[in-house]
């Protein structure tokens, strides 16, 4: 394969670095950006180097934003008795895209994982108890997915609020078959969560 030109190559390289962009997609968006009016590849470039001073991390909910508190944080119009905790900021995008939840949310930067050297020190544990402790919060809804780590990570929640919050109720996204979907396709551990999270009709 010919080689690229050092300033191409480098930036090939950046792309590849992305999550889900392999070299060859990497070399297309590189040609691309060739292609784009010089003044619009400059602006993009502004943009990239102005993304880190021009974002915040929010101080209430721990979430990516261009002010502080963010825009969700900052609406009166969310309720403060509900809290959703989410691991990551994107789980909080996909929350917001239902439309359906207007309490406000803790983003806690991942999950408990003992052997990838996560702990509770290492996730928002002390901003959870720092909200709760404001009195406001009547209901803890976890929404953080139904893996190993998530599963570890709604134990330790809920052993917290038991012990240090005992008229906090803890719930948690609701698991099992999916709507539209037969039961003879479903797995068994999906299976297994529905019969264990049946509801009274």
């Amino acid at each position: 394969m010919q080689r690229l030109p050092a300033p191409l190559q480098k930036i090939v390289d950046q792309f590849s670095a992305l999550p889900g962009v392999g070299p060859k997609s990497a070399l297309r968006m590189a040609l691309t950006l060739l292609k784009w009016p010089e003044e619009s590849v400059r602006s993009f470039g502004r943009d990239i180097e102005g993304l880190r001073s021009a974002l915040h991390i929010c101080s209430r909910c721990c979430g990516l934003a261009d002010s502080d508190p963010c825009h969700l944080c900052a609406d009166p119009k969310r309720t403060p008795e509900q809290l959703c905790l989410v691991s990551e900021w994107d789980s909080l995008m996909v929350m917001e895209e239902s439309g359906i939840f207007k309490g406000r949310y803790l983003i806690l930067g991942g999950l408990l994982s003992p052997l990838d050297g996560i702990d509770a020190r290492s996730l928002e544990m002390d901003k959870l108890e720092s909200i709760l402790r404001e009195g406001q919060v009547r209901e803890v809804i976890l929404a953080l997915g139904s893996t190993m780590e998530a599963e570890a990570t709604g134990s330790y929640v809920h052993n917290l609020l038991t012990r240090s919050f005992p008229d906090v109720a803890v719930t948690r996204l609701a698991q099992g078959i999916p709507l539209g979907s037969e039961l003879k396709y479903v797995d068994r551990e999906t299976l297994k969560q529905s019969l264990k999270h049946r509801q009274s009709l």
